[in-house]
């Protein structure tokens, strides 16, 4: 009777130590499982970030171009700050954001020698809360607005980075001037202080072949051309900020000096947040 129950207690002891390592080992294999996962996001972001610098030199051999002339700018909206240091470490240096919030929000966790860029529609009494923190503003799409960034650059004495927003294709959805209105636009901007015209930026329609935002990128370049083929102020004006993760290699081929990389680089966004 006694022999029996110490078998049984030992049973219940092996039964015991047995489920504590069945455990131990499965809690062992997620967190495994858990790291493998976040070293191969790690190596995914890294590996897409030069997949799309690769790209960028291929279509500037193509157009015959120099790939230093063209700026990745990642652009990190809804994304965490854990994955931006990550495109940081694999050598990003710009980044893109369209909220104020988000972009005033990112910059005080992230190194300093990160060139920040407000590619967003601006609303202008916003203005004041990135006028000191943001590389340049890409978004520019009224005099009122540009009186605005001036008053702010002026009163902060800085010079702030500007580009004119074209709405290239006309659509309704898009902010943006048109290319009728644009010189004209261009021509009382660049009178303002504490203001440099750098350039022109749009937004192309979501297209599934890249090859039918071709026209629209052609446009912008030689609207640009026509506004500032004579160097203004006796500086060149040369920035044109078009393509984004769909046809940015078309956008390179078309003249574009800044391309626009969200998805390419850090997958899809999340619009929950």
């Amino acid at each position: 009777m006694t022999n029996s129950l110490l078998i049984n207690k030992h049973h219940r002891f092996l039964s015991i130590t047995q489920v504590c390592k069945s455990f131990r080992n499965r809690v062992s294999r997620d967190l495994n499982r858990k790291w493998e996962k976040q070293m191969e996001k790690e190596e995914s972001i890294a590996q897409k970030y030069e997949n799309v610098k690769s790209n960028i030199e291929a279509a500037c051999h193509k157009a015959e171009r120099e790939p230093g002339e063209v700026t990745l700018i990642a652009v990190s909206k809804t994304k965490p700050v854990e994955l931006l240091r990550e495109a940081y470490e694999a050598g990003a240096r710009d980044f893109g954001e369209n909220k104020v919030q988000e972009l005033v929000d990112k910059i005080p966790q992230l190194p300093g020698d990160i060139r920040w860029h407000m590619i967003g529609h601006l609303q202008r009494n916003k203005v004041k809360y990135i006028i000191d923190k943001v590389y340049m503003i890409h978004s520019v799409d009224s005099y009122q607005l540009a009186e605005v960034i001036s008053k702010e650059a002026v009163k902060h004495d800085l010079t702030m980075k500007i580009l004119m927003e074209v709405n290239v294709a006309g659509e309704e959805s898009k902010f943006g001037v048109s290319c009728e209105e644009a010189g004209a636009l261009a021509e009382k901007i660049r009178k303002l202080p504490g203001i440099s015209l750098e350039g022109l930026m749009t937004i192309a329609p979501y297209v599934t072949d890249p090859e039918e935002n071709r026209e629209v990128f052609s446009k912008l370049r030689h609207l640009a051309v026509d506004i500032f083929g004579k160097n203004i102020d006796n500086r060149t004006v040369n920035v044109l900020s078009m393509g984004m993760t769909g046809d940015y290699q078309v956008a390179v081929e078309e003249g574009s000096t800044m391309v626009r990389v969200g998805t390419g680089i850090f997958g899809e966004r999340n619009y929950l947040k």
